[in-house]
């Protein structure tokens, strides 16, 4: 959530970040938050003025009945009560315009940084980096849904069965490959400074509005009505909570944290080409990793996070390329993002498999996670999270990329977790 204090001192910066992330109506809704703050704080002002004649007349009333002068404190004692009915209704009013002040500050996306590119989709994104060299396919090579059923390792038509489309079955080499992947990408991260957590699946509303999944994404999140939990969409969610209402020391930061959970996403209103097999699913694994940062060094840390995650493509042999978002393909809670893409051979596209993310005080101003600065200043920290990575698109490109006549080769670096080199 943006702070408020910055939105009424920073109007015509809040106004220009709100529209390059597109978003509708920045000046109007801009405009009516610093009203309401004006009114809040005329309240407040005209409370506490009340709130000051009270206790004026509260040491009056007892100084009349100290002196037996009983009739001047009754007229007194009159004259309180009105003033603190007059008290309750300023509350009142004032509870009721916090809240409205509340809820249009909560529909507002976190402002892009400086260096987010101007645009509207993901056709305006800016291409930062790019490595490995595209593979070289036959006009025989299969797709990954394909080669799924040819080797019979992940069973789509099953998964419908149980549960319904984007439930896939993995099976053999398949459920071992994602295992591997797991294992591996959890070793490299606790191998890089990450304190591996084991977290719920399951959080309650605050938990989704500390990292702002709730309001902006509640019909895209599974909810379980009777104990009003929601399924987490991702790893960060209740990893980044752990340090909800926390004051951190400086010295304890950066913390770094990595975590492997199922996510759940409904995806509501994706259809086509797009969605076939692996690529876009309603539950999926991914290792997660979520750092809290000082402030003056989180965009060294969001470089370093990336360059770890460029480091985990790398040693899986693929093709990727990295880029920076532009304004209108950015998540709500996002101040700047690289996508990581890999490229797939066989239905020769680039795919997201990781969004690498600093969302700068967006997401600690909600979850009052802060730090308490050498000089004893309590201030807000800063919050990055990281795919590290999200296995479906991993394994599709895995196995396009290395399918030959004699099976899907394996990366030897996975070969040590999988316990085989080919899959055939």
């Amino acid at each position: 959530m943006l702070q408020l204090q910055f939105i009424v001192e920073n109007k015509e910066k809040t106004i220009r970040g709100l529209q390059k992330k597109h978003f509708q109506n920045a000046e109007q809704f801009v405009e009516k938050i610093i009203h309401l703050d004006q009114e809040r704080r005329q309240l407040i002002a005209q409370s506490n003025d009340i709130k000051n004649k009270i206790n004026s007349l509260s040491r009056e009333i007892g100084e009349l009945f100290k002196s037996g002068k009983k009739e001047e404190a009754e007229k007194l004692k009159q004259q309180s009560t009105e003033y603190k009915n007059k008290e309750a209704e300023l509350d009142k009013i004032l509870k009721d315009v916090e809240q409205e002040l509340h809820n249009v500050l909560v529909l507002l996306p976190n402002l892009p940084h400086d260096s987010v590119p101007e645009g509207k989709s993901a056709e305006d994104n800016e291409v930062v980096f790019q490595y490995g060299e595209i593979p070289s396919l036959p006009d025989s090579a299969l797709c990954h849904w394909d080669l799924a059923a040819k080797y019979d390792i992940i069973d789509f038509e099953t998964g419908v069965k149980l549960t319904g489309a984007g439930f896939p079955v993995y099976k053999g080499k398949g459920a071992k490959l994602q295992r591997a992947l797991i294992n591996f990408f959890l070793d490299q991260a606790t191998q890089n400074g990450y304190t591996e957590i084991e977290p719920p699946i399951l959080v309650n509303e605050a938990s989704g509005f500390g990292t702002g999944q709730l309001p902006d994404k509640d019909g895209q999140m599974y909810f379980v009505n009777e104990d009003k939990l929601y399924l987490i969409p991702t790893a960060e969610v209740p990893i980044t909570n752990i340090y909800r209402d926390v004051i951190l020391k400086e010295e304890e930061l950066p913390i770094k944290n990595c975590g492997y959970t199922p996510c759940f996403r409904r995806e509501a209103g994706s259809y086509g080409k797009d969605v076939r097999g692996l690529n876009r699913l309603h539950q999926f694994d991914k290792v997660e990793i979520v750092q809290i940062a000082h402030p003056e060094k989180s965009y060294e840390v969001l470089e370093e996070m990336r360059e770890y995650v460029a480091g985990l493509l790398k040693k899986l042999e693929l093709p990727f390329r990295t880029v920076k978002l532009c304004g209108g393909d950015m998540s709500f809670a996002s101040a700047l993002t690289y996508d990581m893409e890999v490229y797939s051979a066989a239905q020769k596209r680039w795919l997201e498999v990781s969004s690498v993310s600093n969302f700068e005080t967006f997401q600690t101003n909600r979850l009052k996670c802060r730090f308490k600065d050498k000089k004893g200043k309590t201030q807000l920290a800063h919050s990055l999270n990281g795919s590290a990575l999200a296995l479906p698109r991993i394994v599709a490109a895995l196995l396009e990329n290395n399918q030959t006549e004699k099976g899907i080769k394996i990366p030897s670096v996975l070969v040590p977790y999988t316990g085989f080199e080919w899959i055939d």
